[in-house]
């Protein structure tokens, strides 16, 4: 009887495990390639964060794009709304040394030799929390020879009338210090839907941008690596009040900020719609970039400029500059606003 039992249990579980396995490839089909798509929204503005590296997919005010989003089925095609951990911009040949012990991480720029951008925006990161207007993920650096170090990161995205808040914060778990620098990536939208170079460059030339940065990061030409900074006095490079695109391209970085009383600093991006788009980062942040994908091919040029706000610029694993050394049990903490408002156009 027992026998005859066993077989007649195994007979009846098999339907159900083949079905619990269909139902798991569905799901995984409707599923998008970025992971799962978190919606919020808050009076004139919305939000879309994707599972995939916690990237700002979406955001919109009143309709209009702030960002320049991207198909979440296909692959992120210019870093769009990634979240830049444990360190932003480029590591010369993705070698450093901390605390006295080598480190090497993979090369993922393979025409300049240099790790981009971190590890985060890889990896599928935890759901925390979700409400109507915010969402939580957080992801834990994975063991790897490069990067040894057991950081928990949690990045808040909050919406309210005024704008967007994200929040980023890094909890050392491990029992020796680890180096962190963190930056984010949008692709501000200059407010049209063209496609190439040419034609994103004309609508490019409709905008302004101001940069708060007193500072320019001069970088070498062949690999993008800082090189030594300059004052921006008298040069093409001070953006410190708004100022004409037209005719000009960038993949730069400034430093030695503008800041408000409380530390932070803004840079404002105005569009031929009349809307301009305020994005600040608090004391924290010491840099900023700005891509405006001149060149870039037409697949990969998103219909915008890159306004990247950075604790530390290029290279800061291999030159400490600005880099954090996160104590054991301690934690480090970052927040960016967006805030779009209508101006005269």
């Amino acid at each position: 009887m027992n026998i005859a039992n066993t077989s007649n249990s195994t007979t009846r579980t098999e339907p159900r495990k083949a079905e619990a396995k269909a139902l798991e490839r569905a799901a995984a089909r409707r599923r998008p390639i970025t992971g799962q798509q978190y919606s919020i929204s808050s009076g004139p503005y919305s939000a879309t964060i994707a599972e995939l590296g916690a990237g700002l997919r979406a955001l919109t005010f009143e309709g209009h794009d702030i960002v320049v989003s991207y198909d979440p089925n296909r692959t992120i095609p210019c870093c769009n709304g990634y979240v830049l951990v444990p360190f932003p911009n480029r590591l010369e040949d993705g070698e450093y040394s901390f605390e006295g012990t080598d480190h090497a991480l993979p090369i993922d720029e393979r025409d300049r030799q240099t790790a981009l951008h971190g590890l985060g925006y890889r990896y599928m990161w935890d759901l925390k929390s979700l409400t109507d207007t915010s969402v939580t993920l957080t992801w834990r650096t994975p063991a790897i020879i490069g990067y040894p170090f057991d950081v928990l990161v949690t990045v808040t995205y909050s919406l309210d009338d005024d704008g967007l808040a994200m929040t980023c914060t890094a909890t050392n778990l491990g029992e020796c210090d680890a180096p962190w620098a963190f930056g984010m990536h949008p692709w501000l939208s200059n407010g049209r839907s063209g496609y190439g170079n040419d034609e994103i460059e004309a609508d490019n030339a409709l905008c302004s941008l101001r940069v708060p940065g007193n500072a320019h990061v001069i970088a070498s030409k062949d690999r993008l690596l800082p090189q030594g900074e300059e004052s921006v006095e008298h040069t093409a490079y001070d953006i410190r009040e708004a100022t004409s695109l037209r005719g000009r391209s960038f993949d730069d970085a400034w430093t030695d900020l503008d800041r408000a009383e409380d530390g932070s600093s803004t840079a404002v991006f105005t569009r031929p719609d009349g809307i301009a788009v305020h994005l600040t980062g608090d004391a924290t942040i010491n840099a900023w970039q700005v891509c405006t994908g001149t060149g870039f091919p037409a697949e990969s040029h998103p219909a915008g400029v890159a306004v990247e706000p950075m604790t530390a610029y290029a290279n800061a694993f291999r030159t400490g500059r600005d880099l954090v050394s996160i104590r054991a049990r301690e934690c480090y903490e970052t927040t960016l606003r967006y805030h779009a408002e209508h101006v005269s156009a």
